[in-house]
């Protein structure tokens, strides 16, 4: 049976509307569909916060809804700063507005570190100190506090995507090092998901790419076949936390 999954992304990203489609290449019936809104920044003053109003973001919904797509996707990690309320209330709102369900990037990471039985996530991503301590300490509220982490201290989201995959893998390695038995890679512009397997292989832990888990997560609200993907690494072995 098709599926059509709707991605919400941000402008400036480079890497997740290919890589997504890459990865559904071995999903035959499958197809990804994407809307855009303006994201040019991660940051913490109210210029680069207010980028995530829902009111730019509901649109970009509206418009995937059109497609009759079976589930949407906000793309992005913006509750792991702004709060994950955020998040749960947009998923609503999106749902209420299209009646289609909806997730998040940072609630799938967060049911995929749950549904591995992840003790000690690490995180990894190319955010500012700032941003990072916060993430960090919105995901502890979560019950997820990181038990390591790694960040590139940039802020222009299109850089973000032009990291190599090598600085990627050992930021990885690094955060294994202190005892990680899971690493997120925290944002939808890092180009992760074609390293994660290998690094799995590589360091016996669980590596949850955003891009990858997001799909992981939309594909099971679309009531799709997540073990078609499951060459992509351990999250598309496992059933999500919740439904």
């Amino acid at each position: 049976m098709r599926k059509r999954l709707g991605m919400i992304t941000p402008s400036s990203n480079s890497v997740l509307e290919p890589v997504t489609s890459v990865m559904l290449h071995g999903a035959p019936g499958v197809t990804a569909h994407f809307s855009r809104f303006r994201v040019t920044e991660i940051a913490l003053d109210a210029g680069a916060l207010s980028q995530f109003d829902p009111s730019a973001m509901l649109p970009a919904a509206d418009l995937l809804a059109d497609a009759k797509v079976d589930a949407i996707a906000w793309n992005g990690t913006s509750a792991s700063w702004l709060g994950i309320g955020r998040d749960r209330s947009l998923c609503e709102a999106i749902t209420a507005r299209t009646g289609v369900p909806a997730t998040t990037s940072t609630l799938a990471c967060i049911d995929a570190a749950r549904a591995l039985g992840a003790r000690r996530v690490g995180l990894v991503s190319p955010y500012t100190d700032d941003v990072q301590r916060r993430i960090c300490d919105v995901w502890a509220e979560e019950g997820i506090a990181p038990h390591a982490e790694r960040h590139l201290g940039l802020r222009d989201n299109f850089s973000f995507g032009e990291v190599a995959p090598a600085t990627i893998a050992d930021m990885i390695r690094s955060v294994a090092a202190e005892g990680a038995d899971a690493v997120v890679i925290l944002c939808t512009n890092l180009d992760g998901a074609t390293i994660a397997a290998s690094l799995e292989r590589e360091l016996d832990i669980a590596v949850l790419d955003s891009v990858a888990v997001t799909l992981w997560r939309t594909l099971d609200l679309a009531g799709g076949d997540i073990g078609a993907l499951a060459r992509w690494g351990r999250i598309f072995h496992t059933s999500a936390a919740t439904k």
